[in-house]
C-alpha cells in the first residue's frame, strides 16, 4: 500500500462585504458575483483547490451569505464515500455574542473543525480572485521549506504596492520583513521596479496556525486580519515561507501567455477588465484549459441562438462569449460576455459589456462599456455607455466610466422625463 500523504484541511474565507463592487454586491456577497457567463467567483478557488486533489474544504461565510449557499449546495455535492466535502460555515457566535471580526477570527471561531478534522496542514485561501493554482505544489513546498506559514506571492508593479500585503524576501526563501499596504514600497533587489505581492493564500503547519491564532485572539488591540496580524506576527518570527506563484506553480494545460495570470476582481473597473481579458482571440485567462477545469452549476437550458440575416436584421455576435439559453435576434454583439438567457433583440448593439443571467436588450437599444446584473430589461431605444453626463443621473459609474445596473433595477425609456 502506497504511504499516506499529507492531512489537508482548506478553509475559504468567503466572508467579505465587497462594497467596492456595489451594485453588484447589494444582494449578494462578493465571492457570489457571477463571472464569466457560467461561474460564480468562489469557483475558481474551490476548482484550484479540487483539482489539486484537495476535497474537504470548509467555506467561511457571513454578509448576505444566502446567494453564495444556495450556489454552494446546488453546485459542490462531492461523494461522501471518501470524507469529500465543500461545507459552508455561517457565522456561529461561537466564541462569544459577535461576527467575524476579520478573516483571523473567522478561523479562530471556527476552530472546532480544526480539531474534529485534526489535519496536518490547512490551506487558507481567499474566495474572490481569479487564477490557476495547483495548491498540491504549494502545499509540498511548504513542506519542504519548515516554515510555519507559506505565502503565495507574484511580482506587480511597485506603484501598485499600496492595494496589497508586500513581501520583503530573503536569500533562503523566507520573508524577510511584510508590509501591509505600503505607501513607500522599495523594489526588488533584482528588480527594482516591482515587488512581491501576497495572494492572500496561505499554507499552514496547523500547530504554528493554532498558536498564532490564540495569541491573536488574546490581543485586544489587533485588527484579526490575516495578513496584517497573522502573517505579520510569523514574519516577525522567522517563520514565514515565500511561494512563487509564477515560478513555481506549473498547472497542466497553461501556457506562456496566461501563465502565472492572477486578478483580483475587487473593483467594478477590475471587474470589468477581467471579463475583457476572456475574449481575446488567445485569452490572457483561459476559460478553455480543460485540463484544469473551472466547476459550476450550469443552467439546463437549450444552445445559444443566432436569428434573422438580412442587411438590416443581423443577429450577430464577434469576439464574444455567449452562454447557453441566449438568443440574439437581430441584433449586434461585439467584444462582450453574455451570460445565460439573455435576450438581445433587434437593432439593438451591445459592445465591451457584460450581461448576467436574463438580462433583455430591447430593440434599437444602446449598451456600451457597462455590466448589466441579473434581469434587467433595457427598453427600445434606450442608450446607455453614449452619454457620460446622463448615465451619472440614472445609474451608478465608476471611475473608468463602466455603467452598472443592479439586479432587477428598472431601467426608464427614452420617452420618460
Amino acid at each position: 500500500m502506497a504511504a499516506r500523504g499529507p492531512k489537508v484541511l482548506s478553509v475559504v474565507l468567503a466572508g467579505g462585504e465587497g462594497k467596492r463592487l456595489y451594485p453588484l454586491t447589494r444582494d449578494r456577497a462578493k465571492p457570489a458575483v457571477p463571472f464569466g457567463g457560467n461561474y460564480r467567483l468562489v469557483d475558481f478557488a474551490l476548482s484550484n483547490l479540487v483539482n489539486s486533489g484537495y476535497r474537504r474544504i470548509v467555506v467561511l461565510t457571513q454578509y448576505k451569505s444566502h446567494s453564495l449557499d444556495m450556489h454552494l449546495a446546488k453546485t459542490w455535492r462531492m461523494s461522501t464515500l471518501l470524507g469529500n466535502y465543500v461545507s459552508p460555515v455561517p457565522a456561529q457566535m461561537r466564541t462569544g455574542k459577535s461576527w467575524f471580526q476579520g478573516s483571523a477570527d473567522a478561523i479562530y471561531q471556527n476552530m472546532n473543525i480544526i480539531r474534529d478534522e485534526r489535519p496536518d496542514y490547512i490551506c487558507v485561501f481567499g474566495a474572490d480572485n481569479l487564477y490557476r493554482m495547483d495548491a498540491e505544489q504549494m502545499v509540498e513546498g511548504h513542506i519542504a521549506s519548515g516554515a510555519g506559514v507559506t505565502v503565495a506571492a507574484l511580482r506587480v508593479p511597485v506603484e501598485q504596492a499600496y492595494a496589497f500585503g508586500v513581501i520583503e524576501p530573503g536569500d533562503d526563501g523566507r520573508i524577510r520583513a511584510f508590509h501591509e499596504k505600503p505607501s513607500d514600497a522599495k523594489g526588488l533587489p533584482d528588480d527594482p521596479h516591482s515587488v512581491y505581492a501576497s495572494m492572500g493564500n496561505y499554507v499552514f503547519t496547523t500547530e504554528a496556525l493554532i498558536d498564532a491564532l490564540n495569541l491573536d485572539a488574546a490581543d485586544a488591540a489587533s485588527a484579526h486580519d490575516m495578513g496584517g496580524n497573522i502573517i505579520t506576527m510569523m514574519v516577525e518570527r522567522g517563520d514565514a515561507a515565500v511561494h512563487d506563484f509564477v515560478r513555481d506553480n506549473d498547472v497542466p494545460g497553461s501556457t506562456d501567455r496566461d501563465r502565472g495570470y492572477w486578478r483580483d476582481v475587487g473593483t467594478i473597473d477590475a471587474y470589468h477588465s477581467a471579463h475583457m481579458d476572456l475574449i481575446s482571440v488567445h485569452p490572457i485567462f483561459n476559460l478553455y484549459n480543460l485540463d484544469w477545469p473551472i466547476y459550476s452549476w450550469h443552467d439546463p437550458l437549450p444552445p445559444a441562438k443566432f436569428v434573422f440575416d438580412s442587411e438590416d436584421r443581423r443577429g450577430v455576435a464577434t469576439d464574444s462569449m455567449v452562454c447557453s439559453g441566449v438568443v440574439v435576434s437581430g441584433g449586434a454583439v461585439r467584444g462582450s460576455v453574455l451570460s445565460p438567457g439573455v435576450h438581445v433583440h433587434t437593432g439593438s448593439l451591445v459592445e465591451r459589456s457584460v450581461l448576467l443571467h436574463g438580462v433583455d436588450i430591447g430593440r434599437g437599444a444602446v449598451v456600451r462599456n457597462a455590466i448589466v446584473d441579473k434581469n434587467v430589461h433595457i427598453p427600445p431605444g434606450t442608450r446607455i455607455g453614449v452619454d457620460r453626463e446622463e448615465d451619472a443621473a440614472r445609474f451608478h459609474v465608476s471611475d473608468g466610466g463602466i455603467v452598472v445596473i443592479g439586479k432587477d433595477d428598472r431601467v426608464p425609456g427614452p420617452d420618460e422625463a
